[in-house]
């Protein structure tokens, strides 16, 4: 546990430069939940330049991305992952650790955590390692979560729970505890530029078949971004939220032929490191007029998606007779456009 607590009454953690630290695996912290490897000799610049940043499920795929290229931009990376196989079972702490190894190899700075997320201590263990390896947190990238595909009637209670508690809980709980201290700092009359980069999915904007508690708990970080975004505007905090689509444990085998390699020497659209420019862009004092947004992004394809709108509207004046609803439902769905296809339905 960090030595102080975040949003303790003692009030903001003071910004201190701590030793550099550089600690392998021992059996007795085979995840390494403190703060581990920082390298101080950064020759990483860019648009993200002194800030730090958290990156959960940053072991392999578009996490790992992210990790990388915000390291590239200058920022130091808190590398959490805990190593679990794609439905969330087992650990290793290797995954998060190379990670590390490959920002510090090339000059930047990282930490590894092996906190669960959706945990409400290790979530408050993670704000608190980059509070005590940096002195500081600018930015939260959730991205963390596993997937127990089903159909609906097939689904049992602790896949769901699974799915929701990873995903949905693991995003409000990280970002609950940095929004914290983010508040303190701006209560305290500090300057915050913070921001939180959420990760939805078109199964969350559109739904997809056979992903009922993936789809619902990414339609659920799609909605938490926008009260983010509401409420945190006033401590100097931005909340936006990615749609994305590339190759991951996730995708590789549900959509095997979408996410295929091409042939050497095109471009690898479906290359998970395609998504991380827009997250670190999102992240960098550069986005600071952007909020409550969510986009969809693959290969070099950015888009806004187009969220919940209110539509066409009838008011009656009065309450409505059961019996005279349907043609007034029919002439409403009429003048709307047409739903975006749920993914997988024919």
């Amino acid at each position: 546990m960090p030595d102080r607590q975040v949003g303790a009454p003692s009030g903001v953690r003071p910004p201190r430069r701590p030793e550099p630290v550089h600690a392998g695996i021992s059996e007795s912290s085979p995840f390494l939940t403190e703060r581990q490897v920082v390298c101080h000799h950064a020759a990483m610049t860019g648009i993200c330049d002194g800030r730090v940043v958290i990156v959960t499920g940053a072991g392999r795929g578009i996490g790992r991305g992210h990790a990388l290229e915000f390291a590239r931009q200058g920022a130091g990376v808190v590398v959490n992952d805990v190593g679990a196989e794609l439905d969330g079972s087992g650990g290793s702490p290797s995954p998060a650790r190379q990670v590390v190894d490959d920002i510090v190899a090339a000059g930047g700075r990282a930490v590894v955590n092996g906190d669960d997320v959706a945990d409400w201590a290790g979530a408050e263990r993670l704000v608190g390692t980059a509070l005590d390896a940096f002195g500081r947190l600018d930015v939260v990238v959730n991205n963390a979560g596993i997937v127990r595909d089903r159909m609906l009637v097939s689904c049992g209670e602790d896949e769901w729970d699974a799915v929701v508690r990873v995903h949905l809980k693991g995003h409000f709980a990280v970002a609950r505890f940095a929004a914290e201290h983010w508040r303190s700092q701006a209560k305290a009359g500090e300057p915050v530029d913070a921001r939180i980069v959420n990760t939805s999915s078109g199964a969350g904007l559109m739904g997809s078949v056979g992903q009922s508690a993936y789809s619902a708990a990414k339609a659920g970080i799609a909605a938490l971004t926008l009260v983010q975004a509401a409420e945190l505007g006033r401590y100097g905090v931005t909340a936006n939220a990615i749609a994305p689509s590339a190759r991951t444990r996730m995708t590789e085998t549900v959509f095997a032929d979408m996410m295929a390699a091409p042939d050497a020497g095109a471009f690898d659209a479906m290359a998970p490191e395609n998504v991380a420019p827009l997250v670190v862009w999102l992240g960098s004092p550069q986005s600071a007029h952007v909020t409550g947004r969510v986009f969809e992004v693959e290969g070099g394809k950015v888009s806004l998606a187009d969220g919940w709108q209110h539509g066409p509207a009838v008011d009656n004046g009065a309450r409505w007779d059961p019996a005279a609803l349907g043609p007034v439902v029919d002439d409403l769905l009429a003048k709307a456009p047409p739903p975006a296809p749920v993914y997988g339905a024919s």
